[in-house]
């Protein structure tokens, strides 16, 4: 056989083309474990986000903040990981973590180079088969959260406005009313077995999401997450209670003296469709907020602040911690100003009522609407552009509602929303009851030292 010819040059390899994006793949482990993994070659990077069916809103009287706590306990070590040693293998790959408890979840997620993939994998198997819970850690995150509280909440004039302060004025259940810190007395009071308890209840595989997203192959990565979570054995899983609430039926308004604090601050809860049941409504809401109370060319702000100087900053959206499809029913649309005075508290939700009233009755301007939907529109595609917020999205999605997918068609549907529609959502909120939280300076009592 002759040699080729020196002048001829090998045929060019077909260069590999990964799609950037790709459909969730979703199943389901034998222990109940559900799995959703999404090729997203835009950078060698991959995140793994753990979603427990599990929140605050879960907790019985007597155990407030468990779920809260537990999200610290969760990085105490773990059956075969020391203590500390989970963020320190994450930190050594070149990653980072955290946990994040909401009403109806609880997530955890890392984002590490795709080659450290197995690594995080396995540290989220570990710590699902047995967390390390004993009287010293225990103690020591209690001491944490104690510090949290003071940093976040107490200590701050504003900490946790309007999260905390709101719950109690819009709904009447201890599940909906008390927040996610709890009270330190039943932390106090807690003993590992507590715990121990709140883990065999709630972090069931079959209680659980697990979402890689990132560099990955799919039919690989499927293989690693059998490895890893496959020998975990099955759990009952709880029945989830029905947190709903009855309609309420008159005007409310929680007046709450905060000592130190430079300015009224007003917010109004209005009660949402159910986003799981209703999301078209839901859907709506998220746009009513966007063009009604965000950003200085809403609705409110040119009217409550500009024209009629009744507040220095207002803001109206979906969702009571202000990130719309976070939590399941109930839910509220919120409404929030810093005021120049106690006085001016009714006028803003004169205003905002004025301003729902008329978007009911006209609907929106064609132009604005357009706007503020293709503004909502962007947020929601650049967090999505985050390998660690879309791990996150599909978790909850996931869990929520069934279809991770959805959190990424979410925002091609809003520059559908049509006036109709948001006529409709404004004049579902414009029947509420006025109901919601004035925070005020507490009088200044001075004295002789």
């Amino acid at each position: 056989m002759s040699a080729p010819a020196a002048s001829a040059a090998p045929p060019a390899a077909a260069p590999r083309t990964a799609p950037a994006r790709c459909e969730p793949r979703r199943l389901r482990l034998d222990n109940g474990l559900r799995v959703v993994v999404t090729e997203d070659h835009d950078a060698p990077a991959v995140a793994v986000a753990v979603t427990y069916d599990v929140g605050f809103r879960s907790e019985p009287e007597g155990s407030s903040g468990f779920a809260h706590l537990f999200e610290h306990l969760m990085f105490e070590g773990s059956a075969r990981v020391g203590r500390g040693q989970h963020a320190q293998l994450v930190q050594a790959s070149g990653g980072v973590f955290n946990g994040t408890t909401h009403r109806d979840h609880t997530a955890y997620y890392q984002v590490v180079p795709a080659e450290a993939l197995e690594r995080v994998l396995f540290l989220e198997a570990d710590r699902m088969r047995a967390p390390r819970i004993t009287e010293e850690t225990l103690a020591h995150q209690i001491a944490v959260v104690r510090e949290e509280v003071r940093r976040n909440i107490s200590g701050r004039p504003y900490g946790g406005f309007p999260w905390v302060q709101l719950p109690p004025a819009v709904f009447t259940t201890f599940a909906n009313t008390h927040n996610g810190y709890g009270d330190l007395a039943d932390l106090e009071a807690s003993r590992p077995d507590d715990f121990a308890a709140f883990f065999d209840t709630y972090y069931a595989p079959g209680n659980a999401v697990l979402t890689v997203v990132g560099a990955v192959d799919a039919d690989a990565c499927l293989e690693l997450v059998d490895r890893h979570f496959g020998p975990l054995p099955a759990r009952p899983v709880p029945r989830r209670p029905d947190f709903g609430e009855p309609a309420p039926a008159a005007d409310r308004l929680d007046t709450l003296p905060v000592a130190g604090l430079p300015l009224p601050a007003l917010a109004l809860g209005l009660p949402l469709p159910d986003p799981v049941a209703d999301p078209d409504r839901y859907l709506a809401a998220t746009v009513l907020g966007a063009l009604l109370g965000d950003g200085e060319n809403s609705l409110l702000h040119r009217t409550a602040v500009r024209e009629r100087r009744l507040a220095t900053f207002v803001h109206a959206g979906a969702g009571l911690t202000g990130v719309p499809w976070e939590a399941r029913d109930p839910d509220v649309f919120v409404i929030r100003a810093m005021t120049p005075t106690e006085q001016t508290a009714d006028a803003i939700g004169d205003a905002a009522f004025e301003a729902l009233g008329r978007l009911a009755q006209d609907g929106p301007d064609p132009a604005a609407l357009a706007r503020a939907a293709a503004r909502l529109a962007t947020e929601q595609y650049l967090a999505l552009d985050r390998v660690g917020s879309r791990a996150r999205a599909h978790g909850r999605f996931e869990l929520h509602h069934g279809d991770a997918a959805l959190a990424d068609r979410l925002p091609g549907r809003l520059p559908r929303t049509t006036p109709q529609q948001i006529a409709e959502a404004a004049a579902a909120l414009a029947g509420r009851p006025r109901r919601g939280v004035l925070l005020c300076p507490a009088p200044h009592h001075g004295g002789r030292g």
